[in-house]
């Protein structure tokens, strides 16, 4: 009997593979997998259920105490109430159009509309104030009744200053404008109304997509008002001078009660615009006692440091309210190639939101809230009226780098360690997308202080036609002529002030660098850098 030959295990009995899964599917093999799951599961939800807690907590305590001191977070409330019609400014059919486009919108075809673009701009020139160019848009004008430029680009720029040449000016200047009238009537008429409320449709779904493009049209209404006041104070027309400036003022003060940043900064562009007038009429001598009275009150009424604090705060909850309104609708809200149509980067975007445990939005809000209040701290002294430049510039540092911008930006969303993701796992997603603040101080502090020039500039008018000449000293003032002096916003101190040889003054801030460059302006009239910020007048 012949021996068989042995045979071992067969390649399939021998595969790491199947005896694995025999292990695997063994009751042994499923225990101990169902051991793990159940202790992964189990520490999955533990992390989830601190970083939940660890989130909420975290944002109810900062929230809490902001809300002690009278803070709100909820956008909703920093929109205006609804007001009556009749007792709105903004519900003039006018300013209505610019939103609602109930019917066009005229300022077409004035003057303004068509040489605007060809006048070199020279009244804030070399850190100063100079007279509108009225000259300028006489050839302008003239220029134009041809047809178009030729060359398109051509621009316009004088030399004549001297009064006769601005009068013969205004009357062409003040016919190019007569477009406008209609307009400027039925803004008069309204401006008394106690309140101003625009047909703003707020946006809380989705508040990065509210509509504001009346503010661009009621700064070019103010454009139109500046230069025509001007035109009117040179051809002697005071009273229409004072009421198109009264206008300006009131148009600027309409959108005070809304929440956006941009809306103080157009405010502050249309004070500027009121300015220039008021400078020419004060540099020429032309305002009457009872004039200047009334312009001297509403400057020195204005208060830009606490009005900003509206649109901070509104600016934060929307801030807040992104967070949340990421936490509802998903993560792809945030990426503009979601907006495009990809599918894939919706999938990626919105898997990602769904396994972020809820305690990182609330993160995201501390952070956010958190940064935004460290740009501000110490920077505006409302009880003092102050702010402080060297403040402000240390902040805007500290948070350019808490948030990594540089880096942000020139990685982007190229990997894992690039924005969203580094951002994410930091809960600083939505602080990247924090707007710095300083420039916006800066403008704040420009429109206090020049608020306030004006003001004194007034006073001090008033001083010379009861006395035949400027004071010394600004104390000279009070208190027949301005009981309260306004300080400079920068030191807290006094403005500066002398009396120059030639009968005129000198009046100043120190400026954005906080150093006393004795009346000597930078390169431009609210110069950062460097120079003071001066209101003066051309030597007679």
């Amino acid at each position: 009997m012949s021996d068989q030959p042995k045979t071992g295990p067969s390649i399939w009995e021998r595969s790491t593979i199947v005896r694995f899964f025999r292990w695997l599917f063994s009751w042994r093999g499923m225990r101990r997998v169902f051991l793990v799951l159940a202790w992964t599961a189990t520490i999955l939800a533990l992390c989830y259920g601190e970083e939940n807690w660890r989130g909420r907590r975290a944002w109810n305590h900062y929230r809490q105490a902001a809300e002690a001191r009278g803070e709100s977070f909820d956008y909703a409330a920093y929109i205006p109430k609804p007001v009556p019609d009749d007792r709105n400014f903004a519900a003039t059919p006018f300013l209505q159009s610019f939103l609602l486009g109930n019917r066009p919108v005229t300022l077409t075809n004035d003057l303004y509309a068509r040489a605007a673009d060809h006048i070199i701009a020279t009244r804030l020139a070399e850190g100063r104030r100079h007279f509108e160019d009225l000259v300028a848009w006489q050839l302008a004008s003239t220029a134009l009744q041809s047809g178009p430029l030729a060359p398109p680009g051509r621009k316009f720029q004088s030399d004549e200053a001297d009064p006769a040449a601005r009068a013969a000016a205004a009357s062409v200047v003040l016919e190019g404008l007569k477009p406008d009238e209609a307009a400027f009537a039925e803004l008069r008429a309204a401006s008394t109304r106690e309140f101003s409320r625009y047909p703003v449709k707020y946006e809380l779904e989705k508040p990065w997509f509210t509509l504001i493009p009346h503010l661009a049209k009621i700064k070019q209404v103010c454009q139109r008002l500046s230069l025509q006041a001007c035109a009117e104070l040179a051809a002697g027309q005071t009273e229409q001078a004072l009421a198109d400036v009264r206008l300006t003022v009131a148009l600027a003060d309409s959108i005070k009660s809304e929440p956006f940043l941009v809306s103080i900064l157009v405010r502050i562009a249309c004070l500027h615009l009121a300015i220039q007038p008021v400078w020419e009429g004060l540099a020429e001598h032309r305002w009457s006692d009872a004039q200047l009275q009334e312009l001297q009150a509403r400057f020195l009424s204005s208060d830009f440091l606490a009005d900003m604090q509206l649109s901070l705060k509104a600016e934060r909850a929307c801030g807040v309210l992104m967070v949340d309104l990421i936490k509802k609708q998903g993560l792809v809200i945030l990426d503009g190639g979601s907006e495009s149509g990809d599918p894939l980067r919706k999938v990626v975007f919105n898997g990602l939101g769904l396994v972020i445990p809820s305690g990182w939005y609330d993160l995201e809000k501390l952070n956010y809230c958190a940064l935004y209040d460290a740009q501000m701290k110490g920077v505006v002294d409302l009880a003092a009226k102050t702010i402080s430049p060297s403040t402000a510039e240390s902040n805007a540092n500290a948070l350019t780098k808490a948030i990594e911008l540089t880096q942000l930006i020139r990685q982007g969303a190229a990997g894992p360690s690039g924005w969203p993701f580094k951002a994410l796992l930091r809960h600083r997603l939505i602080a990247s997308t924090m707007p710095v603040l300083e420039g916006f101080v800066v403008k704040i502090a420009a429109a206090q202080i020049t608020a306030d020039q004006a003001a004194l500039a007034c006073a001090l008018e008033r001083y010379r036609l009861a006395n035949g000449q400027f004071p010394e000293k600004l104390e000279a003032l009070s208190p027949r002529f301005m009981p309260r002096q306004p300080n400079d916003v920068i030191t807290g101190q006094p403005f500066k002030y002398r009396r120059a040889d030639d009968g005129q003054f000198i009046l100043y801030s120190v400026g954005w660098n906080e150093k006393d460059d004795g009346g000597v302006p930078g390169k431009s009239l609210f110069d950062k850098a460097e120079g003071d910020w001066v209101w003066s007048y051309p030597a007679k």
